[in-house]
């Protein structure tokens, strides 16, 4: 089924279009659950309510072509991902960037030998905020700003939990080059 047909068929609220659209996207859409969350069973559960988010929502989804669907649930993924991070409080605490010392800058050939999923792996490991905020700022490509706003914090938190996650990112690095 083409996209363009599978959208309308989930906007009329057709359970089979439905499941289709799960089986099809659920993997990605899993990803970017895992990336946020950092574990599988957190991640699951946001995925489920993406999707519920999702079906409730296809009366705002507009077809701008090829993968705008896509496009839009992970749009409506993140938003709702998002929502539950503001709700359990977890992007309101920082360091501020006076307080941290040098950090260790890797080469970027050294990242590069580094397996992906080891780096996603890495990531997954930061605290929920500078998780947040570094997917955001870096898988996102959205500003400080724009961070700000999308979770309610300023933009010297937002700078500062970026700060802090390539900090711990560039740690994690280290010690794995020297036991490479």
């Amino acid at each position: 089924m083409e996209e363009f047909e599978l959208s309308n068929l989930c906007r009329a609220g057709d359970n089979r279009a439905r499941k289709e659209l799960y089986e099809r996207f659920s993997g990605c859409m899993f990803g970017i659950c895992l990336r946020y969350t950092g574990d599988r069973d957190t991640a699951q559960d946001m995925l489920h309510d993406g999707f519920l988010k999702m079906y409730s929502s296809f009366d705002k989804f507009t077809w701008r072509g090829e993968g705008s669907l896509r496009a839009w649930m992970e749009r409506v993924l993140i938003n709702s991902i998002l929502q539950t991070l503001r709700k359990n409080d977890v992007l309101k605490s920082t360091i501020e960037i006076e307080e941290v010392s040098d950090i260790y800058e890797p080469d970027a050939s050294d990242v590069e030998t580094i397996p992906q999923d080891t780096l996603l792996k890495f990531i997954s490991e930061l605290p929920e905020g500078y998780r947040t905020v570094f997917n955001l700022y870096t898988f996102e490509d959205k500003s400080h700003k724009e961070i700000a706003q999308m979770l309610g914090i300023n933009e010297k938190s937002s700078a500062s939990q970026l700060f802090r996650a390539k900090t711990a990112l560039a740690k994690k690095i280290k010690e794995y080059m020297a036991n490479a």
